[in-house]
């Protein structure tokens, strides 16, 4: 199993960075490689919400699906990726810190099938960098989204990782 927790400050109103991570089709614009992101269910973002991935992973092209099991409005959502060679479970959590800024953590557990299963140790590490590089991208992209143009500069701003 491939595990990886990480937590980055953002200095913009937990709501708004909650609305931005829990609706997935913003996702291209901060997680590189993740090239298209479509909602296959109707209705409100919630619980049985799913989405079609496209992204290209070692140079191929790999399409997932993901459902939502668990949706706490403004707080955190859960989702499974219960098909193909990569299955697991993902999550983001917004925890307000002040009325500006919030911290959001997002855990990923991932089962790798297949002979690419022996690669799972390297797998993991490109996971954990590659989340360090879309946190910093997604916490650029709404910084910059703030009309006031500040964005704190705290020096506990950075992002902070774990891999298992």
């Amino acid at each position: 199993m491939i595990t990886v927790e990480s937590t980055v400050d953002i200095d913009r109103p937990s709501t708004e960075v909650f609305g931005f991570v829990a609706d997935q089709t913003n996702a291209p614009g901060w997680q590189r490689g993740l090239h298209e992101v479509r909602r296959v269910t109707d209705g409100p973002i919630g619980v049985g919400t799913e989405h079609v991935f496209v992204r290209r992973f070692a140079g191929r092209r790999v399409e997932s699906r993901n459902r939502f099991t668990r949706y706490e409005l403004g707080r955190s959502v859960h989702f499974e990726i219960p098909d193909g060679w990569v299955t697991g479970e993902a999550s983001y959590l917004v925890e307000p810190d002040g009325a500006e800024r919030c911290r959001l953590t997002s855990r990923m557990e991932f089962h790798v099938a297949g002979p690419a299963a022996l690669a799972s140790p390297l797998l993991a590490r490109v996971l954990a960098r590659d989340s360090r590089r879309d946190e910093a991208s997604l916490k650029a992209l709404l910084e910059a989204r703030n009309s006031l143009g500040t964005n704190g500069g705290s020096p506990r701003s950075g992002p902070h990782h774990e891999t298992t």
